[in-house]
């Protein structure tokens, strides 16, 4: 193993037992999917358009080779960045480490990909791109696709905690608080939920809904934000100041998208 690969390798092993410990008491790890969250930069709408062209006949293809599926793709709803966000479902932690370099070694993906994985360095391919390894909560362990209509859209939010505690508590509050069935009964469709193992703005739990289209999310939100368990559960004060702080993405699949 190249030093890169193995060091790459310990450091999500490392936070993987870590978090693998603290959640013995509740649900063995690899009954819940690891999942991956990369954030694409790009320099323009071109390069943009010549990645989600190498995602859908190169990258995808391989993954799903390697059982690593549905995998989603999002671009920003309103048009105005050149981002691409990408989610890869792990049914493993072996699978998160290695994915990559199983990827390198697939003759399939090398060739139908090789415009971009061996682009030169003054003709890059994306500017850089930001991971995070998430850990699917107990209700909604796996990636799911809650719509395959032209129209749909997703929301994509980052809910950081100012202590480990207080971001444990939300995750509670998700799970056996009722958040998630309570999501599920008013429209708000589940993609995934998942706890930051490794990443940034830390620490933090992420999620992605999805609706068939704006008019369905801005009906969803009005429908769980007046429900009377929602009053309820809000107002409980062993969930006060959970969350310090909220990033609310809004999102459209590409047209590779698996979700």
């Amino acid at each position: 193993m190249k030093r890169r690969d193995f060091l790459t390798a310990t450091a999500i092993t490392t936070a993987i037992s870590i978090t693998s410990q603290s959640h013995a008491a509740d649900k063995a790890p690899d009954t819940k999917q690891y999942l991956e969250l990369r954030q694409y930069e790009f320099s323009s709408r071109q390069k943009q358009n010549a990645f989600e062209n190498f995602l859908a006949k190169a990258a995808i293809p391989a993954l799903n080779r390697q059982s690593i599926k549905p995998i989603g793709v999002f671009k920003a709803a309103d048009d105005q960045s050149t981002d691409l966000w990408l989610l890869i479902p792990h049914n493993t932690a072996e699978s998160a480490i290695a994915s990559n370099s199983k990827m390198l070694a697939d003759p399939l993906f090398k060739q139908a990909g090789s415009d971009i994985i061996t682009c030169p360095k003054t003709d890059l391919a994306y500017k850089r791109f930001t991971s995070s390894l998430l850990l699917a909560f107990d209700k909604c362990p796996k990636a799911e696709v809650p719509s395959r209509k032209s129209s749909r859209i997703f929301q994509l939010r980052i809910y950081e905690s100012h202590n480990t505690t207080m971001a444990k508590r939300k995750i509670e509050m998700f799970n056996t608080g009722g958040e998630i069935d309570l999501f599920r009964s008013t429209g708000l469709n589940p993609v995934f939920f998942g706890e930051s193992i490794v990443g940034s703005k830390m620490p933090n739990l992420t999620y992605m809904v999805g609706f068939d289209d704006t008019e369905a999310q801005t009906k969803a939100w009005a429908t769980f934000q007046k429900h009377p368990k929602w009053t309820k559960l809000k107002s409980d004060p062993y969930y006060k100041d959970t969350v310090s702080n909220i990033t609310n993405i809004v999102l459209r699949p590409s047209d590779s998208s698996q979700i």
